[in-house]
């Protein structure tokens, strides 16, 4: 009994594993941790293919003979090429290669032109997209600074001639290009970004805070660095509608109407500088309205969700006084250049509010730009006629088109006595705008006449 005993604890003994000591387990974690180093090292190089067996300095001089697309294309091959592209992309070599800074006097001979430097901006801006794949969005956004830092004409103050540059158009087609196709969360990431760089907030600010004019060097700025960065280079509507959002939102309507004014409003052909009086010194032409009135149509747009109907037509309202306001003449081309849903909606809001008398001058304004400008003058009696129905009961829409009437004989005593009490200059300039009147008032009738007669004929 015992010696079967000892045998059995014997065997017991001799059959158990040793447990192994720390320092035994240390070992083989370091031997698996050398060999996966290895294995990655080696894995990376195999990555590399053919490239492995060159020195990196003749890698980089084989980057010369290639296109920046073509860099792209074969930024896509593997992440260990990826990685020596980034690498090749800080070098001097590679600065002097790819971030051309030739953004002036691009006409003179030998300069390339605008077209040909932004082209390339847009190849360096998929080369970068897809380099920078694999980071999430905010180191791609430091990286990507990183390697544009130096290039002055980039930043909204740092081009001394920014009339003759094209330095902020090449950065915003490079932009466009790398965050194509980046959800609506990274995009506004992107507008933070460039909001902190370019310190826009705080320059703005200062703008919408002081007199229109006063500083209108930054006021030119603000509108190219906007422009040219933000919203000039995208090919679809809703693109748009989200950039000039996020300039336009963090501010209240008064200076939202500012703003939008800076960047679209009519310039000086000789400095570039905002034109403030225009809107109040006399009629002006459709050219200079034409920016602000594709401004609001966007904004109006399914497109932009952030904005009501309430919204836009507040800010056109806000419009017409910036800086003081308008002449009712241009306040009705603005409209008719808006679009019909806008210009009906404005309408329809005065209406709606009792400002029947308001309503009545802006219908003769109506008119007389149809006349002028060569518009259909039945499409003014159509909208005079789509803004009777919204009045609630037939006394109000009496009221209102007598007003109609009134303030179309008003405009022509007006007229008139500018005519006999200018000099001759002046003669010449009110003549003529009581020409345009007359007529606008004559045809407005006309094409009232014709739909009264075609309802008759119906009604018969």
């Amino acid at each position: 009994m015992c010696e079967t005993s000892r045998t059995m604890t014997s065997i017991a003994r001799t059959s158990c594993t040793p447990v192994p000591t720390q320092k035994h387990r240390g070992s083989n974690h370091h031997c698996r941790q050398s060999c996966s180093t290895v294995d990655a090292d080696s894995q990376s190089l195999s990555t590399l293919g053919y490239f492995k067996t060159l020195p990196l300095e003749i890698f980089q001089m084989l980057l010369s003979y290639l296109s920046v697309k073509d860099i792209s294309v074969l930024s896509m091959v593997s992440k260990a090429i990826s990685n020596r592209l980034i690498n090749y992309i800080s070098t001097p070599s590679g600065n002097r290669r790819l971030l051309l800074q030739d953004f002036h006097n691009i006409k003179l001979p030998g300069r390339r032109d605008g077209s040909c430097i932004m082209e390339h901006y847009k190849s360096l801006g998929l080369l970068l997209k897809r380099c920078t794949l694999l980071l999430p969005t905010k180191d791609r956004l430091k990286y990507i600074h990183k390697v544009l830092s130096e290039v002055s004409c980039f930043k909204l103050s740092g081009c001394p001639s920014p009339l003759h540059c094209v330095g902020l158009q090449c950065y915003g087609v490079f932009l466009q290009i790398l965050i194509a196709g980046w959800d609506e969360l990274e995009c506004h990431r992107v507008f933070n970004f460039l909001c902190e760089l370019s310190n826009l907030p705080r320059k703005v600010q200062a703008v919408v805070s002081c007199k229109p004019g006063s500083a209108r060097k930054l006021e030119l700025r603000i509108r190219l660095f906007c422009r040219s960065v933000l919203l000039n280079h995208w090919v679809h509507r809703s693109d748009s509608a989200f950039w000039l959002t996020r300039i336009l939102k963090p501010w209240p309507m008064v200076n939202q109407a500012r703003l939008l004014y800076i960047i679209f409003g009519p310039v000086s052909s000789l400095d570039g500088h905002v034109v403030w009086q225009k809107m109040i010194e006399g009629p002006t032409d459709e050219t200079s309205l034409k920016g602000l009135a594709d401004a609001i149509k966007l904004l109006y747009d399914a497109e932009a969700r952030e904005w009501t109907a309430d919204d836009v037509i507040s800010l056109v309202d806000e419009l017409s006084v910036v800086p003081r306001e308008w002449l009712l003449e241009n306040n009705a081309r603005l409209l008719i250049l808006s679009g019909n849903n806008i210009c009906f909606t404005f309408m329809a809001s005065k209406a709606v509010n009792g400002r029947a008398v308001e309503l009545a001058r802006l219908v003769v304004f109506l008119a007389l730009v149809c006349e002028k400008d060569l518009y259909c003058m039945d499409w003014a009696v159509k909208m005079m006629q789509k803004v009777c129905k919204v009045f609630s009961t037939p006394g109000e829409r009496n009221i209102f088109l007598q007003s109609v009437e009134n303030s179309f004989a008003h405009m022509v005593m007006d007229m008139l006595q500018a005519v006999l009490a200018g000099n001759r200059d002046q003669e010449d300039i009110s003549f003529l705008n009581l020409f345009h009147l007359v007529n606008a008032q004559a045809n407005f009738h006309k094409e009232i006449l014709y739909l009264t007669m075609r309802s008759g004929n119906n009604t018969i």
